[in-house]
């Protein structure tokens, strides 16, 4: 059998680690891993795992950098935000100069149905990915990607952070055939659907919006996340923490939760949010005052020049780009619009779905 090469020097003191080595290292180097949002425990996963040395990164985020972001999501700058990039390409950017032998592929999209088993590799020809890992805000995507985890098997690392508490859980699917890697290892948890039947109501659970977030928090929850994804990539199941991992941080107190008693007997088969579920046609975003409304399935993209110039007059241009418009109108009412060039618009300055979906109509039809 040919030697194992050697580690990269930057990664010598982790090749060092008990179940690591260079045959770790290169095996996390052979690894994928899809990042569903890259803000705030987002950020953190992806600049972690790069520098961990795993070898291809997917970044899947539909928003722009702001301002508010800075204070939490440190893959940004204060260009990024005054320029109001989109955050899967201004993260890929900076991931590229931390480590240019990653694999990082960006892609300014909403998740949905329609892509997310080709984002994740298991449609259409792509590389599978080994971990889906959650930088997400809100529960309906959280949802759509558990369905994916246990359609397909692939382990999913779980996170959330809001106030000054955060949760995380490595998701081991069971399956019907029981030969998993972590279920020959003797191991299966229950999926975030075992833990959270149905999405929580509106208005149910605290969001950075009503309760913001304590920048510390963020690095302890991903930290955690990070942590279980390179437990995952390298294969060592009986690492993995079966238990559901909870933090406060600012009332000092951390714990475990047994959650064994949820592991399903036979793994589920409908998957509601993948295959049958229609997707929202508006979306309120968390922390940013603003709804974001989706174009309806089939509809062309825009050609970005051509609507700007169709606006009414006296419209102001903010910024334009390859990747989006963004303007406001003379019409009056506080709202700021921004154009993708997949057809995505977010109006900010309402938190009314309905109404973004009536001014969006109005501006550009549809």
């Amino acid at each position: 059998m040919p030697a194992t090469p050697p580690s990269r020097p930057r990664h010598a003191r982790q090749a060092r680690l008990p179940g690591v080595g260079d045959a770790g290292q290169g095996r996390l180097a052979g690894s994928s891993v899809l990042i569903a949002g890259v803000g705030a425990l987002g950020g953190v996963l992806a600049e972690t795992l790069c520098r961990a040395g795993v070898g291809r990164l997917v970044l899947v985020d539909r928003d722009v950098v702001e301002e508010s972001n800075l204070q939490r999501q440190i893959l940004f700058t204060e260009a990024d935000a005054r320029d109001g990039r989109p955050k899967a390409l201004a993260a890929a950017e900076r991931l590229r100069a931390i480590d240019p032998l990653v694999a990082v592929e960006a892609h300014a999209v909403d998740l949905t149905s329609a892509n997310a088993e080709a984002l994740c590799g298991v449609r259409g020809g792509g590389r599978r990915v080994g971990c889906i890992a959650d930088g997400l805000d809100h529960f309906a995507t959280r949802f759509l990607l558990d369905d994916v985890s246990v359609k397909h098997a692939i382990p999913y690392a779980y996170g959330g952070a809001v106030g000054t508490a955060g949760t995380a859980f490595c998701l081991l699917p069971r399956t019907a055939t029981r030969q998993t890697p972590w279920e020959i290892a003797g191991i299966a948890t229950p999926t975030l659907r075992e833990l959270v039947p149905e999405p929580p109501a509106a208005g149910a659970v605290p969001t950075c919006d009503t309760a913001g977030v304590l920048g510390p928090l963020i690095h302890h929850v991903a930290g955690y996340q990070a942590a279980e994804v390179l437990k995952v990539l390298l294969g060592d199941w009986p690492a993995v923490n079966p238990k559901l991992w909870h933090v406060d941080l600012w009332g000092n107190r951390s714990g475990h939760l047994d959650v064994a008693a949820l592991v399903p007997e036979h793994p589920r088969t409908a998957f509601d949010f993948l295959e049958n579920a229609p997707r929202s046609a508006a979306a309120v975003l968390c922390g940013r005052g603003a709804v974001q409304v989706s174009p309806a399935p089939g509809t062309p993209a825009p050609v970005l020049p051509a609507v700007a110039a169709s606006l009414p007059a006296g419209t102001e241009i903010l910024r334009t780009n390859e990747h989006l418009l963004r303007f406001v109108t003379p019409a009056g009412g506080p709202e700021e619009f921004t154009l993708f060039a997949d057809g995505r618009c977010l109006v900010r300055g309402t938190g009314d779905p309905a109404r973004a979906r009536v001014l969006v109509a109005r501006l550009l039809g549809g």
